[in-house]
């Protein structure tokens, strides 16, 4: 049974994504060549879409989805959908084949018709809990994406290097220059249109590149990375994400990273995702330590933070919303949003001035910064500590 509605939900563990879901509900985030959402939508393109997210969200998700209700009560059959889960195939065919089941994973609740649905069976489910288990999946992601976006459309000079053509796929009016090696050997890589690949850039599948983005010249982009659209991304980036209008244009190392909207790396930022002793990393969420058991993690950094020239994050470093981070020696391994940090000092950032510099930002792109969105970010400042 297909339904006629679908209402795609965010869950009560939006927080364990902070800060990346300050500005967005969990389903915006990105994880192979489109979001969480994107990847339900697909499953169901006639249905009628409904999201349901916090409240002080709404009037910024109103403006770049007018037409779909937000937090609308829902009358008639609907099937709910865990926005926070990486939907596929065989999650489709388990709740359309039995109107009256709730999928369970663990007990996370992954999809059910209405609040009358009786019958609980268990699934299985990959369910995004933590930043970085979007970049364990990202790779996993940009694959399965890859059958649905695959074309030779923009223009490719002489002196291109195709490993695995049939594995590479390149949209409309993008241009790759002379000396880049596209390397499809180990999966696949996804060009949106309108993309500049200058020349000598390396790129490995499996690899996105979302549209109207510029990979500077000499680049090398290792696999398991997604960037986009309307990024600037130079130097060494591994097993990251990197979400739209944002800028990594020099040298420097972005490893098992994870960017939001809006920010700025320096000439010569670097991460560390790797311990000297090569133990597990534990990050810092929401005042508690998680230990990630994972080797690598690098940078997970919120909306609109920058770091200057020559900046060092430590393995496992946190950055809030609209932080500037400068100056020599690490900085803090967990910094608050609206944070003016250099290695020594941690100082408040003016609401005022973050405002004004963002406004800048988003009008070089063209894009305008409505009230709402300052009263989104106002919300944040409010809501971090001082």
């Amino acid at each position: 049974m297909l339904p006629k509605t679908i209402c795609i939900y965010e869950d009560e563990y939006y927080a364990n994504l902070y800060p990346l879901t300050y500005t967005r509900p969990v389903f915006e985030l990105l994880c192979g060549s489109m979001s969480l959402a994107e990847r339900i939508r697909r499953f169901f393109p006639d249905a009628r879409l409904v999201f349901k997210c916090r409240d002080h969200i709404v009037p910024v998700l109103k403006e770049k989805y007018p037409a779909i209700p937000i937090n609308l009560l829902i009358e008639g059959p609907c099937l709910y959908i865990n926005g926070s889960v990486l939907f596929d195939e065989s999650l489709f065919k388990k709740i359309t084949s039995d109107s009256n089941v709730t999928l369970v994973h663990q007990d996370v609740t992954v999809a059910f018709w209405n609040a009358l649905s009786t019958k609980k069976e268990n699934c299985d489910a990959t369910v995004i809990r933590y930043p970085w288990d979007l970049i364990t999946h990202n790779p996993e992601m940009i694959t399965r994406d890859f059958n649905n976006k695959k074309r030779m459309d923009g223009k490719l000079h002489e002196g291109v290097h195709l490993i695995e053509s049939g594995h590479i796929s390149i949209g409309n009016n993008s241009i790759i220059k002379p000396g880049v090696v596209l390397d499809a050997e180990h999966g696949p890589i996804i060009i949106g249109e309108n993309v500049t690949v200058m020349p000598n850039a390396v790129i490995e599948g499996p690899c996105y590149i979302g549209d109207n983005s510029i990979i500077k010249a000499g680049a090398k982009i290792y696999e398991g990375t997604a960037i986009g659209p309307v990024c600037k991304v130079g130097g060494e980036v591994e097993s990251s994400i990197m979400h739209g209008y944002s800028n990594k244009q020099h040298d420097g190392f972005l490893g098992h990273s994870y960017i939001g909207e809006w920010c700025n790396l320096g000439a010569d930022t670097n991460t560390s995702d790797l311990k000297n002793n090569y133990g597990n990393v534990s990050v810092t969420l929401n005042d508690k330590d998680i230990y990630t058991g994972s080797m690598f993690i690098g940078l997970i950094m919120g909306d609109h933070s920058k770091s200057g020239i020559n900046t060092m994050f430590n393995t496992g470093t946190v950055v809030g919303v609209s932080s500037n981070i400068f100056g020599a020696g690490f900085p803090p391994k967990t910094i608050p949003s609206f944070a003016w940090v250099d290695s020594k000092d941690v100082q408040r950032y003016r609401l005022d001035k973050a405002i004004e510099v963002a406004r800048t930002v988003m009008a070089r792109r063209k894009v305008t910064m409505t009230e709402n969105y300052v009263n989104l970010l106002k919300y944040i400042f409010d809501s971090s500590p001082s």
